[in-house]
């Protein structure tokens, strides 16, 4: 991304989308249904696990830091109640980590050799000591980035401390076991983010896994849900109602778009009808006109024909009535000679 688009889209999450005092910029809004929710309420899996060996891909839904400032701004004059969304959406997401984790146990129980209680109990405390281990080194790395070396290295006095208590641990369990399967790698599942974890891991595979982006991912989003779950709530204290108040709301949304589509599909019927209205009255005049041509010109034969009939009539009664006088004119010179 290029330094103006990341200017771009800083201004876009500090401002929202009408930063530019165009309201019509984004067409679509905080509200719609293809906005992902869990996105305007920065806890997204899709985002904070991307780039990990769990990356989820891109999301279905519309990701958007400008829509996510409208919500911010809208959010503090009144309550939207976005978080219903994002809980359902988070809920689904741990429920299947959690049920890949059970997975992975059933599958270790399968392969991994079978131990007595008492032997187990010991793993379980090395295990649990080398987690402590880990979260310990990855604070006392974030505190050194920070800056804070001295509660760093008061971190890493505790590492020590708790490095003496895991020697012990791991010397208790390897008396409680023979040489050949003590070499042998115990795994553990990760509680959190159903990753392997193994019984020797060395300081450093422990550092990277639970300061690792993955696990930090998937404490951040139980945390966010723990965190929903409490401020979702309305002032009675129960998301049943709130949920309802949430499914009305949705539920006239739902009238109000069908009732503005209802008009739209009428106002186009209407146009549509008086369009064919206009194309009917236009064939009708078209009609109209080429009949009235038709007629007026087969008139304008007939009164052609009736001309040169009446024509034509005159001229035989004048020959007529020439050869009629010229007749009586002989007649009457023949009776003259007679005389």
């Amino acid at each position: 991304m290029s330094a103006q688009a990341q200017m771009r889209a800083l201004l876009d999450q500090l401002m929202g989308t009408s930063r530019d005092g165009d309201e019509t910029r984004q067409r679509v809004k905080f509200t719609d249904e293809r906005v992902c929710k869990s996105h305007l309420l920065n806890c997204c899996p899709h985002d904070i696990l991307s780039g990990t060996r769990m990356d989820l891909g891109e999301c279905s839904k519309i990701h958007d830091l400008a829509l996510r400032a409208d919500y911010e701004i809208a959010s503090k004059e009144r309550d939207l109640f976005f978080e219903l969304d994002a809980v359902d959406h988070l809920e689904s997401f741990i429920a299947d980590c959690d049920r890949r984790t059970e997975l992975a146990k059933k599958r270790l129980a399968e392969t991994q050799e079978e131990i007595s209680a008492e032997v187990a109990a010991k793993a379980e405390k090395v295990h649990e000591l080398n987690e402590e281990i880990g979260k310990l080194l990855a604070k006392a790395e974030q505190l050194g980035a920070e800056g804070n070396v001295d509660e760093a290295q008061t971190v890493l006095q505790e590492v020590e401390r708790v490095r003496t208590k895991k020697k012990d641990a791991e010397e208790e369990y390897r008396n409680s076991m023979p040489a050949s399967s003590f070499q042998q790698q115990k795994l553990r599942v990760c509680e959190v983010c159903s990753a392997y974890l193994g019984l020797h891991d060395n300081d450093r595979r422990l550092a990277d896994h639970f300061g690792g982006k993955l696990h930090l991912g998937f404490i951040q989003i139980r945390e966010k849900l723990e965190q929903l779950k409490v401020t979702g709530r309305p002032e009675s204290g129960s998301l049943v109602s709130n949920s309802k108040s949430r499914s009305r709301e949705r539920d006239r949304e739902r009238r109000r778009r069908r009732s503005r589509s209802a008009s739209r599909e009428k106002r186009r019927s209407r146009s549509r009808s008086k369009e064919r209205d206009r194309r009917r009255r236009h064939r009708s005049r078209s009609r109209s006109r080429s009949r009235h041509s038709r007629e007026h010109s087969h008139k304008s034969s007939r009164d052609r024909d009736r001309e040169r009939d009446s024509k034509h009539s005159s001229s035989e009664r004048r020959s007529d009535g020439l050869n009629g006088r010229t007749e009586s004119r002989r007649h009457d010179d023949r009776e003259a000679g007679e005389i």
